[in-house]
């Protein structure tokens, strides 16, 4: 038997005839492809940074603000729920809910209250001031025909007005409860219907809200439930959301999720050796911060991966979500 060449299954020491073919043409193929691809074009990169100017910059509180963003061409599409990566001049990436209107495709649209370092830069910014996007991206989709319940809390109204609009176009069976301190820190009220689907429920008029159940009130059985806003507001509606005939619950949040049953670890930064004890109530992110203030971050949810950090033994560790005993490649 020439050796390299296939036996029969059968248990002889007989050569297979066919399978000898085709491990010849495989070979074939395979010197024949490395000639081929010398003729191929590399593969590029593909920018997903798109420029863009600030166009305008309108105060709708007192302390949110709206931008709208354009480059003089048509802008990539996007649908109700959608957010962009805003890479500010500092370098800072945040995400930020497009607020207006998907047929518009001139702009973008994007509304940010005042409440730390990056959203600061964002109220600095003036008319012509170059920024650069990412996306739209969808982590907060708006499906189904109906009947849905809104429930927007303070700038968590920025994702749920589009998706009012486009519940208004279908025909479908909506409600919005829109709720925050005071009227006048609401945005975009004199953009909502002025009719009995819409609840204005500032804090100064009706009180802090007392449960999720006070805001799912007379909810339709079936109803799909769309909730944006600070997290006990959230937590309320999905603990009282089991008591309800729902049939989805989709929610945004913009703060970090909380902490379950979080148990300590550590975290060993490979190249200085360093070790990082991160406790049960804290987050990988938190305690790297204070060990190095410039690791970078955005979402603090886990979907956007700017602070995913390359593992010493491979793969990587989202810090603002992972829990687990890490060698990062720091």
């Amino acid at each position: 038997m020439t050796l390299g060449q296939p036996t029969r299954l059968d248990g002889s020491d007989r050569t297979d005839h066919l399978m000898s073919t085709l491990v010849g043409v495989v070979g074939a193929y395979r010197r024949l492809s490395r000639f081929s691809g010398k003729r191929r074009p590399p593969v590029r990169a593909v920018d997903r940074n798109l420029p863009l100017v600030v166009e305008s910059v309108e105060a709708e509180t007192e302390d949110v603000v709206s931008l709208r963003l354009s480059n003089g061409g048509p802008l990539p599409g996007w649908r109700p729920g959608a957010h962009l990566d805003l890479v500010l001049p500092s370098g800072l990436v945040r995400q930020y809910s497009l607020c207006g209107d998907p047929s518009e495709k001139d702009h973008y649209r994007i509304a940010v209250r005042k409440i730390g370092v990056a959203s600061a830069e964002v109220h600095s910014l003036r008319p012509g001031t170059r920024v650069t996007v990412r996306g739209p991206r969808t982590a907060f989709p708006f499906v189904g025909g109906g009947p849905f319940l809104f429930i927007a809390g303070g700038i968590g109204i920025t994702p749920i007005l589009p998706m009012v609009r486009r519940a208004t176009a279908l025909g479908a069976d909506w409600r919005l409860v829109y709720t925050g301190r005071s009227r006048e820190s609401m945005p975009f009220l004199d953009e909502l219907a002025d009719d009995d689907r819409v609840w204005i429920r500032p804090d100064t008029e009706y009180g802090v809200p007392a449960s999720g159940a006070e805001l799912l009130d007379g909810l339709p059985d079936g109803a799909s439930v769309y909730c944006c806003g600070p997290v006990p507001m959230i937590t309320g509606v999905r603990v009282d959301l089991e008591l309800t005939g729902a049939k989805a619950v989709h929610f945004e949040r913009f703060a970090p999720p909380p902490i379950v049953s979080g148990a300590p670890f550590q975290l060993t930064l490979r190249r200085s050796g360093q070790v990082l004890d991160v406790p049960a109530d804290r987050t990988a992110l938190d305690v790297l911060l204070e060990a190095r203030p410039g690791t970078p971050y955005s979402c603090r949810q886990g979907f956007c991966g700017t602070c995913a950090v390359p593992a010493a033994g491979g793969g990587s560790m989202r810090i603002c979500v992972d829990r687990a005993t890490t060698v990062l490649d720091l």
